[in-house]
């Protein structure tokens, strides 16, 4: 399979290894509505949140929509080649080295969005689904890094959205550019899409066919006389004795004897004219599935859909280009069912939020958002308003200048802030939580997250892939020690197979932890820091 090389790209291909674990710190203030929504929306770098999720969440989360910078060249974002922001600047500095004086506008891109999707990928549940919206600048950039990174195998669709509602004359070359791209990739092999709802109201049953509702269609094949020339015959009505032969270059759908059995059966309905063509019954009750297929090209939501929804919540224009809840909603919809993650970690004013919290109202599910905004002006001030006022409600001006009142959908959401780093020059920080080095130790030690049931009252972490694991860390059980002896492993609630234990130190020999199926790790030494 082609690769794509940039400037950078053997520095950052492997860079989410290295990037430190920090805890995430509510902020009670900015948090909004009910508390134990599941809902998160986390202010800071990204690229550090979904570290932190990881823990957490790795495995879980259903369905990813991104709609990351475009880089046009014109746009204000903080990797930009027109923004000499200093942090980035160190950030690049620090992973790319001095080659970083040489990065273009592209390379510079490339080098922010590989290690962020490598994250993103942990984070999908197996039979997760992720979107990214993108436009002409980067599509095919971006369409290689993600064929790397998810596997060119695993594409699910390049969406066209007709994204422009009215024909831009301005430009230069004439050509008004009126799509962009949602580039969709499932994590594993055989993800299937929901599909749109069939339209149902073109069943009837106007002569009261006992077998219920039902529409009729063509029976026109595709095939020539010269490919299927068991498909050209003609077709005698048998109460008039009509015949309708096949047109020239199309044959009938099927064979004559299955066209034979469908007369019988009085599915075939023949026109009252020699010149008419017989068409078929198809019940609504044979319908296989509920759903038709989802196109790749999404038309009838347009970007200025957007821009009024903001304009709207807020009197003013406080956000630009803010994605229209609804095309992120479609695309939520066909990926994710009742009580599903849908994670946004480019979050902007909270379209994805908004979209979730819409459905959920429509559909009375549960499903929950993780967003994660970089700018602390944008999250704080305009995604934490704007989330607020759809699920408390909201008075707006219509066009005519009368007030309305807009209900809100309910829910609430957590705010947080990228905390401390888990480990200081020591180890793990003094004033760090039992759960949280819980949760990074078994994460750590099996990929996945620590099981929901743990209830940090024993040292027991739960078990995956056929390994239990335990940590002896803080006086937070009864024997109340961190040191792995005989007396201690009697106590430990029993696991009947392999068994990683962490502790300070171990009094108990190599030849007995074998015999135990035990396999010792020190704290902090042995840790893995990821």
């Amino acid at each position: 399979m082609p690769t794509l090389d940039w400037i950078g790209k053997q520095a950052v291909v492997n860079h989410h290894k290295d990037v430190p674990f920090h805890l995430l710190k509510q902020n009670h203030a900015l948090s909004v509505g009910e508390s134990d929504s599941g809902n998160l929306l986390i202010e800071g770098d990204n690229l550090l949140a979904l570290k932190a999720l990881l823990p957490y969440y790795a495995g879980k989360v259903k369905c990813i929509y991104i709609d990351p910078p475009y880089n046009t060249g014109n746009e204000n974002w903080v990797y930009n080649d027109n923004v000499s922001n200093p942090a980035i600047q160190e950030w690049l500095g620090k992973v790319v080295g001095k080659e970083a004086e040489d990065l273009s506008r592209h390379d510079k891109w490339l080098c922010m969005m590989y290690p962020r999707l490598v994250l993103l990928r942990e984070l999908l549940r197996e039979d997760g689904v992720i979107f990214v919206s993108i436009d002409d600048n980067e599509v095919a950039h971006l369409r290689c890094i993600m064929d790397e990174i998810f596997g060119q195998q695993h594409h699910l669709a390049t969406f066209i959205w007709k994204s422009r509602q009215h024909i831009d004359s301005r430009t230069k070359t004439r050509i008004s550019v009126d799509h962009e791209y949602i580039l969709s990739y499932g994590k594993n092999l055989g993800i299937q899409l929901r599909g749109r709802e069939r339209d149902l109201t073109k069943f009837s049953n106007p002569d009261n066919d006992s077998r219920g509702d039902w529409m009729s269609r063509s029976i026109l094949g595709l095939a020539t006389k010269e490919q299927r020339p068991n498909l050209y015959y003609s077709i005698t009505n048998p109460e008039t004795g009509m015949s309708y032969p096949p047109p020239k270059n199309r044959g009938w759908r099927y064979a004559k004897e299955t066209m034979e059995a469908k007369i019988l059966d009085g599915c075939i309905l023949f026109p009252k004219t020699p010149s008419g063509r017989p068409r078929e019954k198809v019940f609504e009750k044979d319908l296989k599935q509920a759903y038709t297929g989802f196109p790749s090209v999404i038309d009838g939501i347009f970007t200025n859909e957007g821009t009024h929804e903001v304009r709207r919540i807020f009197g003013e224009q406080v956000f630009d280009f803010s994605k229209p809840p609804q095309l992120v909603k479609e695309l939520i919809q066909q990926a994710t069912g009742s009580e599903d993650i849908v994670l946004d970690s480019f979050a902007g004013s909270g379209s994805t939020g908004h979209a979730v919290l819409q459905l959920n109202r429509e559909e009375r599910s549960s499903r929950r958002f993780i967003l994660i905004e970089l700018e602390p002006e944008i999250a704080r001030y305009i995604a934490v308003v704007r989330l607020r006022r759809v699920i408390e409600g909201y008075i707006y001006e219509n066009q005519r200048g009368n007030q309305q009142h807009e209900f809100g959908l309910g829910g609430g959401f957590t705010y947080y802030e990228i905390g401390e780093p888990l480990f200081d020059a020591q180890g793990f920080r003094k004033e760090i939580s039992f759960e949280d080095v819980a949760r990074y130790v078994f994460f750590t030690e099996t990929g996945a997250p620590m099981p929901e049931s743990t209830d940090g009252k024993t040292p027991f972490l739960g078990c995956a892939n056929g390994i239990g694991v335990y940590l002896l860390y803080e006086k937070h059980w009864a024997i109340g020690e961190n040191v792995l002896t005989r007396s201690v492993l009697n106590c430990l609630p029993p696991y009947d197979g392999p068994k990683v234990i962490y502790g300070t130190s171990c009094r108990i020999g190599a030849t007995t932890l074998k015999r135990e199926g035990i396999t010792f790790r020190q704290i902090p030494y042995d840790v893995r820091r990821v």
